[in-house]
């Protein structure tokens, strides 16, 4: 065969395995047996292998897996991952609108995409190949899952274009096309393995499993739908979406330009029906002002970007049968009521049960046992009742009455004033909170201890072996009743004990929201950690030394005070101390190339041609300047490049704020 030849039977492989994946994956109707399938890929293998200069840098033989993960390593984002602000109601959008306008104007348009309904990614690539995989995780870090993300068939792993950066980075979203998860659920039953709840849930595990091999096995998807670099590519995001389809990536072909909110409305109402003809599950739109410049003199929040926000689809409903109430106790001795229905199918899952929130809700919806109850999806994930159907209630029906003492320990059950929740005061003595707090203490954002889980926290409570967070340090010490938990050898103790050895690193933010205190969670916990220094001053703070940290209200410094004024919390800090955790924060030195900014301050808005807005806000900061982030009269510069926004260019030049250039800036620093 001639080396033409040859290649033209490689290209034709490729093409015809990967439309047999296509319909295999995403169809769920493959055309061909399995042992056809292999057959085929074998053959391109073995030709590829021959001829490494024709093989496709996208073959699906590279798409098989085979690679162990034994730990995910976390890994820093570049650029954070922030969620987006989404709302049910058309008043919202209409708001977000306004504010658009009042920032930027009126020439601006939008990019309308579906919101899929998936697990989030972070691809990086170098000199055009994938480097990199990574969750989401926090929004600042996530888990490396690159082996297991190189087997998504829809997912590049070299590009063929030498158009794009020598580095950047694309995100999207890792999803199960429905027909697929249907037949591998039915595929677990007949297995006897529990089924997924929802196509969403299955991608999650499976991203997440040690083998990529049997990732390979599994069906997944990758929709890709934004683009960062250092330096800026593209003026739009719908001209980055148009150049990166012809780099390879999977980008929807469900996507308009929207040049008003009039046009976004259609295409919401469109796809409110359309969306159930899809092969994969979407929970509603996204809208994102399409120039990068405006995106940029729009900024971002904390947790979410001003130009962006998804409007999120109203949950189907469905009519069943409240046959009983029961009661959880949380960590922290909230007590919630969840309803126990006649099963019934809601979008796509079996329901069961149902939350109730609280006291009030219980009292509102004015439930009876036996009651014909609608049920939804809040978000299309949290099944709950939104009404009772009265016609149908029955003559004599029980009506469901909020307990006055725990199910769990027969501790009377306080409710505090302003609040909705009751909960159970006896959190030293109370089953599910004893067990909630320590597997809160062992959780991932706290300790994060390596060889527990919670099942094994249960396991150990139940023995005997613990009571208090304190006692998981002492474990070392009973080795041989460890042994006789079952499912539990040598080896999975010592992983375990290692864990807990490590843990004693964590810094001292981190042991702090592991303590489990009411109200504070994990922003609380590093604002505290950073304003107080240490668990010692944190103890003796006074209500008006917490009220005054920012973000920390009264409710949160009463529930501290209230922690602290209970000796058996005391008496656990003490042994934690004892254990040599860390209950003081480590200051974070910064080191200065120079002082000559120092006392200035400075605002940078625009595109620039030679730095990054990071970059810029790093060489600044480094010589003693400070970043603002909004104008006024004190601001010592306007840092300002291209496509700057007008309203920070108007309200500059009305104060007199001085307007400089990059080359200005590193003219000042010379």
């Amino acid at each position: 065969m001639s080396k033409s030849a040859i290649k033209d039977t490689m290209d034709a492989l490729v093409k015809e395995l990967n439309q047999h994946n296509y319909n295999y994956y995403v169809l769920a109707t493959p055309t061909i047996s399995d042992y056809e399938f292999d057959q085929k890929l074998e053959t391109l293998a073995k030709l590829e292998k021959e001829n490494p200069e024709f093989a496709d840098p996208d073959s699906p033989t590279l798409k098989v897996g085979g690679e162990i993960t034994k730990n995910f390593i976390t890994v820093n984002h570049k650029w954070p991952m922030l969620s987006l602000g989404n709302t049910y109601n058309e008043q919202d959008l209409l708001d977000f609108d306004e504010r658009i306008r009042k920032s930027i104007g009126d020439n601006f348009e939008y990019v309308c995409e579906l919101k899929f309904d998936g697990l989030s990614i972070s691809l990086t690539y170098e000199q055009h190949k994938l480097v990199r995989a990574v969750t989401r995780g926090d929004g600042k870090k996530g888990d490396d899952v690159t082996n297991n993300v190189k087997t998504i068939r829809s997912i590049p792993h070299q590009l063929k274009t030498m158009e794009a950066p020598e580095i950047f980075e694309i995100r999207g979203e890792i999803l199960m096309h429905l027909a697929a998860f249907n037949r591998l659920n039915k595929e677990r039953e007949e297995l006897g393995e529990i089924s997924y709840a929802n196509p969403r849930n299955f991608a999650s595990g499976t991203i997440k499993m040690q083998d990529s091999n049997e990732v390979a096995k599994r069906p997944l998807d990758c929709f890709l739908y934004a683009m960062n670099t250092d330096k800026t590519h593209f003026k739009t995001h719908w001209e980055s979406l148009q150049i990166l389809k012809t780099w390879g990536f999977h980008v929807s072909e469900h996507t308009i330009l929207a040049p008003s909110i009039t046009e976004v409305f259609a295409f919401i109402k469109y796809w409110e029906l359309e969306r159930f003809k899809l092969s994969y599950a979407i929970d509603g739109i996204v809208l994102k002002v399409n120039s990068y410049a405006q995106q940029q003199e729009l900024g971002i929040t904390a947790k979410s970007p001003r130009w962006a926000i998804s409007y999120k689809y109203k949950a189907q409903e469905v009519e069943t049968i409240l046959e009983k109430v029961t009661y959880q106790v949380g960590r922290t001795g909230a007590v919630t009521p969840v309803a126990n229905l006649k099963p019934v199918l809601l979008a796509g899952t079996t329901v069961k049960r149902a939350t109730l929130h609280n006291a009030n809700e219980i009292e509102r919806l004015d439930l009876h046992l036996g009651d014909s109850v609608f049920v939804e999806k809040g978000g299309e994930i949290i099944p709950k009742i939104i009404n009772v159907n009265l016609e149908k209630r029955k003559l004599g029906a029980v009506k469901v009455i909020y307990p006055v003492i725990c199910p769990e320990c027969d501790t009377q059950l306080l409710r505090k004033e302003g609040e909705v929740a009751f909960y159970c005061p006896n959190d030293e003595g109370c089953p599910p909170q004893i067990v909630g707090k320590i597997q809160h203490f062992i959780g991932r954002k706290a300790m994060n201890i390596d060889g527990l889980g919670d099942e094994t926290i249960e396991a150990f409570y139940q023995k005997g072996l613990i009571r208090h967070i304190s006692d998981l340090y002492t474990l070392k010490d009973k080795a041989e009743e460890l042994k006789t938990i079952a499912r539990f050898g040598e080896r999975s103790i010592e992983n375990m004990l290692k864990g807990i050895e490590f843990s004693k690193q964590m810094p001292f933010e981190k042991v702090l929201f592991g303590l489990g205190i009411r109200y504070v969670g994990e922003t609380v916990a590093k604002k505290l950690a950073f304003a107080i220094k240490n668990i010692d001053r944190l103890m003796a703070a006074s209500l008006e030394d917490l009220v005054a940290i920012d973000e920390i209200g009264q409710r949160i410094a009463e529930s501290i005070q209230e922690y602290f004024n209970k000796p058996a919390h005391l008496l656990q800090i003490e042994l934690l101390k004892a254990h040599n955790l860390q209950f003081e924060a480590k200051e974070i030195e910064i080191t200065l190339q120079s002082e000559k900014l120092s006392g200035k301050t400075f605002v940078i808005s625009g595109v620039f041609e030679k730095f990054s807005r990071e970059e810029l806000k790093e060489l600044i900061e480094s010589n003693g300047g400070k970043i603002l982030s909004s104008i006024s009269a004190k601001l010592s510069y306007l840092v300002a490049g291209d496509n700057m926004g007008p309203s920070k260019l108007e309200k500059a030049q009305k104060l007199n704020v001085p307007l400089i250039s990059e080359d200005d800036l590193l003219e000042m620093l010379k």
